[in-house]
This record gives structure tokens, sequence and C-alpha cells, in this order.
């Protein structure tokens, strides 16, 4: 006979003589009271860990305190994608030596600790009270493992974009906590942005100068370690610009001259020199060089050899690029006194006797113009 019926017999047999309205409610407090412990003594999770930050290295421990549970089995899972079972009751499963597991009877405490923690140990670990296949108590605790930035493969190595056109680098990094991420110039140049840093994982250039190409930083942040950097190389193609250090020049006959032009430019240009639209080459008469300073920079310069009347003029230093053209225009006159560089020394064009005389004549005009200040 349950204990029920018992309450419900004994209230009947020693209360005959009370009214019926008072036997039942008595009755149903008893009942009341026996769902009541019953209800209590459902196995229940009362304690969990809370969630856990460690660095690499470390020791951390989880503790799971259950109650009513002494019937059910306890057990301890990671879950990554997959879940991996860990323990159940006080036997450690995983046959890990960095994973240790401890039974607290006082406190019915189930007690998992982990040392040298890894990166790979981060993630949810739950405590179960296992009732049956379908009822379960459950708690999680989480482990986060401090990790140092690492700049992703997926962000920006270098870009190449045409004047005018709109940029976008973009920078992404790992670890844990979140890293930030600054951008920075080399030099510590001042960024389109129209300061010396930015923050953010992309930096947009609107309208992208050719003063804006050069080597840019992306620094992932957490506090851990040191951080991470990249180098992004940002490369503008632009259309020639031309500048002439001497637009116009002097020498004397029989002498050389060197005619000079600087050219800016991306990719870098074909270059050419012209006198009369007519395009010069290497031969007796001329001499063309071109000294690449920088990717984007270039140096040239025509070497008239041995002038003659008809060499004086105006030459062109005209490049050309998919972007564009640009020319520029030198100026060659004749001068009785020969210009030193690059006519020192020169002694080897022409008749000799008529180079002697020259010189001579020379130094009698330069003595005769410093007696005479």
């Amino acid at each position: 006979m349950s204990f029920s019926r018992r309450i419900s017999t004994q209230l009947r047999s020693s209360c005959v003589h009370l009214p019926t309205t008072i036997i039942l409610a008595t009755l149903m407090l008893a009942m009341f009271f026996i769902e009541g412990t019953q209800a209590q003594r459902t196995p229940t999770i009362s304690y969990i860990t809370q969630e856990q930050i460690k660095d690499v290295g470390g020791t951390v421990e989880f503790d799971c305190s259950v109650q009513y549970a002494s019937e059910y089995p306890v057990i301890w899972t990671k879950n990554a994608g997959d879940s991996v079972f860990l323990s159940t009751g006080s036997t450690l499963v995983i046959k890990d030596s960095r994973f240790a597991l401890r039974y607290d009877p006082n406190s019915s405490t189930y007690k998992l600790q982990i040392k040298d923690i890894q990166e790979t140990d981060a993630g949810t670990y739950t405590c179960q009270i296992v009732m049956s296949v379908v009822h379960k108590v459950s708690a999680n605790v989480q482990l986060s493992v401090r990790r140092p930035p690492v700049i992703s493969d997926n962000s920006t190595q270098s870009l190449v974009a045409s004047e005018g056109s709109e940029v976008q680098m973009e920078c992404y990094a790992s670890g844990y906590p979140t890293p930030t991420i600054n951008w920075r110039r080399e030099n510590n140049a001042i960024l389109p942005t129209d300061s010396a840093t930015y923050v953010g994982n992309i930096l947009k250039i609107k309208s992208v100068k050719k003063e804006d190409r050069g080597t840019y930083y992306c620094v992932a942040d957490n506090g851990v370690s040191v951080g991470d950097r990249r180098n992004i190389n940002l490369e503008v193609e632009f259309a020639p610009v031309i500048t002439v250090p001497r637009p116009r020049l002097g020498q004397a006959l029989q002498y050389d001259m060197d005619l000079e032009c600087h050219i800016e430019a991306y990719p870098p240009p074909a270059i050419v020199w012209l006198k009369d639209d007519v395009q010069l080459a290497n031969n007796q008469h001329y001499s063309i060089s071109h000294f690449a300073t920088a990717d984007e920079y270039t140096d040239s310069t025509l070497r008239v050899i041995t002038i003659e009347k008809r060499q004086y003029g105006d030459y062109v230093c005209k490049a050309v690029n998919k972007l564009g053209q640009a020319e520029a225009r030198v100026n060659l006159f004749e001068t009785v006194i020969p210009v030193c560089p690059p006519a020192c020394g020169q002694a080897y064009y022409g008749d000799a006797e008529r180079v002697a005389a020259t010189s001579l004549a020379s130094v009698g005009i330069l003595l005769a113009f410093l007696f005479t200040r």
C-alpha cells in the first residue's frame, strides 16, 4: 500500500467524527507535501565554474557541484564541433596527462583540471547528469585561451591602382582577445585619411594620388605578446611628369654638352629624345643614357658629342606610358668659352692645332677678364 493511501486510511479511521471537508483538506495537504519532497530529489547541478580566460601554458580547474545525483553518472565533455568524452563519474577517460579529475564527496563536486593549456583547449566544457537517453541535466563553462595576433592570409599583400581610382586595403587577424588593427605609413607619413594612424580592418582611399604610393603598415595588437605586422606596398600608376633642371644650356663648338630631364611615371615609361621632330639614336653625334633611381623615377641624359653648328637648337625629352605622355624642351645655344663640365680636359676632338689654339684663346680671354676687374 502506498504512503498516500495509508495516510488516507488512517485519517478516515481516526477522524470518522470530523467533518468531511476537514478530512479532505488534510489529505490534500499531505499529498502536496509528498509530491514536493519527491520533486526536491530530482538531480540538479547546483554550481558550475564561470567563464575562464587563461594564457597558453597555464592551469585551469572547472568545478561542477551536483545534488541528488548519486545514482546517476556525471560526465564531462568538451564541445568543439564533435563532442569529446572526458570523464564519467570519478574516472578520467581521456588519455592525456595534462588532464586530471577529482571528486569531493563532501560537496558532491567533480573537479576537472587542465595543465599546460594549449590554444586547442579553448572551447565549451559541459558537465552533465545522465538520467536516461533523453533526460539529461547540463551546465556549460567556456574556456578562452589568450593568443597573440596572427594576420590572416586573406589580408591585402600588395596593390596596384591607377591614379584617381578607389583603393581598398584590408587587414584581418586572429587571436584572443580580438586584436585591434592599426594602420600607419612608412616613416610615419600622413595617411590619406589626414591622420598619422587609422583604426579599422579596411583602409579606403576614395581617389588615390601618386603621392599616396608607398608602404603601409597593418599592425594587429591585443596586448598578448608583441603583436603582428604586415607591410603592404601600394603602387599607383600615373602618366609621366617631366622636369628639366636646366632648360637652356650653352656650349662652344667642338665640345660636348649633357642635356638632362627627370621623369616621374609608373609604370616606367618609354623615353626618347627628338630634334626637329626626328628621334635621336646613339651614334657618333649623340649618346643617350637612362638611369632609374627607383621604380617611378628615371633620369635621362642626352650627350651632344663634338657640337657642330647644326646641332644647336631645341631638343625634346619625351616620355610615354599606358596612362599618357609628357614632353619638355631643352635649348642648346652657342658660346665662345667652353663650359666645364663636361668640356674639362677635352682635347681629342677635331684638329689638334685648332683645339690647342682654342684653348689658348680661352685662357687669354679669361686672364683679360680677370685683370680688367
